[in-house]
């Protein structure tokens, strides 16, 4: 265990945003999928060696998949291995066990796959997928639909996955058929939902990952409250959902400019706006950090899904905000947020939450005082270098292990 101290500190200067979990996690399993390809680069992450792992495992005819904490192996890796006909049991840790699977609990039965399951993690599949109609509830979890995009490519048939609700963080999906795409395999959208055909074969191809969005915008918040921050390596034309953050600074009134060096976001002063951040529930953290130093209300919805993440994030977010002093009031799927520009340091919980520990460590860099915040170690889920990178931009973050 960690705990981190941060000190309030201007930001400024240039920061390189690690590759994208989200990209890389697709591209790894398309190129398992096709046999070959250098997927890179690849950020040293728990999330990433969760993937790696549990493909090393497949690999080696092992009948245990370990995901760790990592909700996007298992939930693409569960159907991937169904379709490849492989008897195994997928397991996890942390949280990530009590996060629902229910989804694929209803529906891989009715496509020859036997599950064994209490309702999550460990989940014991034996039998191989079989092509044809998959109704899926898509306000669930968009993870379901690309985990079962992945895989239905390689059955001997075609399959047609049918949307039964409105599709949520549909990004995510366009992100999937993007990188597919990429590998040579096509996925035609439908009115109804999604057709994909059977007996298709992935390319092999060396695979560059893009930047990743949803840690640039740890920064780009970074910027807007209380410095002066140039990111690079994002592409403006990227299927990431996340890039959606800068049009939501510009609403509050950031000053963003775009060029060729990369993305400059300077402090601003930020007013209070309407968030509907059902496409993109993994900035609301961040998000929630530049309501509290804008003036006037800011209410964030859709963001229902939080709760079934590392943490219960809307719980946890607004558990801290309080913390800080800041009139928050918890809704089921979201926040109404009072900004408060006069932010006093406090001692918060980090929830073994990589994302609540990163939007906090932003918070504190404009709160006068020394913040603690505890589980600092939780970084090293997606992004291991974030202090590092945090300090280098002139920030005041000591890291001390309490072991």
């Amino acid at each position: 265990m960690s705990i981190v101290n941060i000190e309030k500190s201007f930001l400024s200067g240039e920061v390189n945003i690690p590759p994208s979990k989200s990209v890389a996690h697709r591209a790894i399993l398309c190129s398992f999928l096709a046999g070959g390809g250098k997927v890179s680069p690849i950020i040293d992450s728990n999330d990433m060696k969760a993937m790696n792992q549990v493909i090393d495992a497949i690999k080696n005819g092992k009948d245990v998949l370990n995901c760790i904490e990592s909700g996007n192996t298992s939930k693409f890796i569960i159907p991937v291995a169904a379709a490849l006909g492989k008897n195994v049991t997928i397991t996890g840790s942390g949280r990530l066990p009590e996060r629902p699977i229910d989804e694929y609990l209803r529906i891989l039965p009715k496509h020859g796959v036997k599950c064994t399951s209490q309702g999550g993690l460990p989940l014991t599949i034996e039998g191989k997928l079989e092509p044809g109609k998959y109704e899926v509830a898509g306000n669930i979890s968009s993870q379901y639909i690309t985990g079962l995009l992945l895989a239905l490519p390689i059955l001997d048939g075609d399959s047609e996955i049918i949307l039964t609700t409105e599709l949520q963080s549909k990004p995510y999906v366009d992100m999937t058929i993007k990188v597919m795409s990429d590998f040579g395999v096509e996925v035609k959208e439908t009115e109804k939902g999604y057709f994909v055909k059977g007996n298709q074969v992935y390319q092999k191809r060396d695979y560059v990952v893009e930047g990743d969005w949803s840690q640039a915008a740890f920064f780009l918040v970074a910027g807007a409250i209380n410095g002066d921050i140039t990111l690079k390596g994002l592409k403006m034309d990227s299927t990431q959902g996340d890039k959606e953050i800068v049009n939501i600074l510009k609403q509050f009134g950031a000053d963003i400019e775009i060029n060729e060096k990369g993305i400059r976001v300077k402090k601003s002063n930020l007013n209070g706006i309407k968030i509907n951040a059902s496409d993109i529930p993994d900035t609301v953290p961040s998000l929630a950090v530049a309501a509290s130093f804008a003036e006037g209300t800011t209410t964030i919805s859709g963001a229902e899904r939080l709760r079934y993440k590392e943490s219960d994030r809307i719980e946890s977010v607004v558990s801290n905000l309080k913390r800080f002093g800041v009139d928050v009031t918890e809704k089921q799927d979201g926040m109404i947020i009072n900004g408060n520009k006069n932010i006093k340091c406090a001692n918060l919980e980090g929830y073994n939450d990589h994302r609540i520990l990163m939007s906090f460590s932003v918070m504190a860099s404009g709160a006068e005082g020394t913040t603690t915040i505890t589980d600092a170690e939780s970084i090293n889920k997606t992004y291991p270098n974030f202090y590092e990178d945090y300090n280098l931009l002139g920030g005041k973050a000591n890291v001390i292990s309490n072991m």
